[in-house]
């Protein structure tokens, strides 16, 4: 199966330039700049991609897609449709499910299903306890991106709070360890003191951020990486949420030479804690959404690289399920079908440019994972693509919205990019709207 994109501005290792994109499913077979040659595409379907920009797909590399056992608010099917309307093409889900992803036969049945459900292609982290350390010697190393350990309590309650559990987690594996940091202490003596002073009936979403405050994670964070500096483990640092936290990572060394790396969320750049008022538990995420001044902190070193990587951690939960007061509705949102826009929103007000996004979002996560032949636009490499038109406005609304929970914090927004077309490995998967279900993703693989 063969395709041209011609006359696309190919967005790609830092810079931009017209030029046509030879698909033969399922890789890319040729790059051009300028026009390709006449006759050297006989017979591929030809897509005048004029007016538009063509990315690499996005690779979001935390999700919570629900499955098994939460399917009522999300499932690999549902989320991985949604993730193709917004132009990701490869996603890395986390282990809190129902039962959670901490033994082999439990990962095993992730893969089965996504291979059966997803249109887009995908691999599963597994999830580290006080008491499974002995799994992780039964892993392929080249089937998963690594462990996860919550080092804060969230949403399936897997803390790992077992210090010499920890401790041979980060010294005796050799996989990349991904982790939640929230110190648990800090988070229980908020709570117990915005409780005894307000009662825990008057405790509304804005005061999430001074519970989770960033004395919690930065508590977290630093002990990981004072531990992870000590013992030579990867360490990958997720939604990271403020900008003291930003003191303990390294933009002087380039991403192939980091040891400790990290990443911050669409939300963290897009909202602050102004946005509780209007928002209310809508963005109620873990780690709490900080200040305006963590997000101007986030977004420049989104910049100079301190933050290697942007994702989502989409965590959908019913409508139903976050309402209440700060201490009761449920903690994360659905963000995968609207991160690209959203990013390339930020660079159309000229927070970053549009060759930074496709890097944090594309490149950056097939670098850091050591992905094999995903996120960039070259020969040989998988066709994940998207296709933006930077012309097309649009605005978020309950009939554009495909996850399964139905709902969006961003319901309103209106965007300047569309995802007109996503292609998963050579295969047209989304264009114009429509989910093209014949199209199946592939288990990613890891050098």
């Amino acid at each position: 199966m063969k395709t041209l994109i011609k006359n696309a501005l190919i967005v790609n290792e830092g810079r931009s330039f017209t030029g046509a994109v030879l698909i033969d499913a399922p890789f890319i077979s040729r790059v051009y700049e300028g026009e390709a040659p006449p006759g050297d595409a006989p017979g591929a379907e030809v897509i005048d991609a004029e007016g538009k920009w063509l990315m690499p797909g996005v690779i979001d590399d935390q999700v919570h897609f629900r499955e098994p056992g939460l399917t009522y608010k999300g499932c690999i099917a549902s989320e991985s449709r949604a993730a193709a309307a917004g132009g990701v093409t490869s996603f890395l889900d986390m282990p809190n499910t129902k039962p959670q992803t901490v033994t082999l036969a439990e990962l095993e049945w992730k893969f089965r299903r996504a291979a059966e459900t997803s249109v887009t292609n995908y691999s599963f982290f597994f999830g580290g306890t006080n008491d499974n350390f002995a799994e992780t010697d039964k892993l392929d190393r080249r089937r998963i991106p690594g462990l996860k350990l919550f080092l804060g309590s969230s949403t399936g309650n897997m803390l790992v709070d077992n210090k010499d559990t920890l401790r041979r987690f980060f010294s005796e594996t050799d996989l990349l360890i991904a982790i939640h940091a929230e110190k648990e202490d800090v988070i229980r003596r908020n709570r117990a003191f915005y409780v005894e002073r307000y009662g825990e009936d008057a405790l509304d979403a804005s005061f999430h951020p001074r519970i989770r405050d960033a004395e919690a994670c930065y508590a977290s964070s630093s002990e990981a990486v004072e531990l992870a500096a000590a013992l030579g483990t990867r360490l990958h640092l997720l939604h990271v949420s403020t900008a003291r936290e930003l003191g303990l990572l390294d933009n002087r060394k380039p991403l192939s030479a980091k040891k400790i790396t990290a990443e911050t969320c669409v939300h963290y750049l897009w909202f602050s804690d102004e946005d509780y008022h209007r928002c209310g538990n809508l963005i109620k995420w873990n780690p709490a959404i900080k200040t305006a001044s963590d997000r101007a902190a986030l977004r420049k070193a989104v910049c100079d690289n301190t933050i290697d990587i942007v994702a989502t951690d989409h965590a959908p939960h019913l409508l139903s399920e976050k309402e209440g007061g700060c201490l009761r509705a449920a903690s994360g949102g659905p963000m995968v079908q609207h991160a690209l826009p959203l990013m390339l929103e930020l660079s159309r007000q000229g927070v970053f440019t549009k060759e930074k996004v496709v890097e944090k979002m594309a490149h950056h996560p097939a670098e850091l994972f050591r992905i094999d032949r995903r996120g960039y636009v070259r020969p040989g490499y998988y066709a994940d693509l998207t296709l933006v038109d930077p012309h097309r406005k649009w605005r978020v609304a309950k009939e554009n919205i495909r996850y399964k929970c139905s709902w969006s914090p961003l319901e309103g927004q209106l965007f300047h990019h569309y995802v007109y077309i996503t292609f998963v490995n050579g295969r047209l998967v989304f264009r114009g709207g429509e989910i093209h279900d014949n199209v199946h993703g592939m288990a990613l693989t890891f050098c």
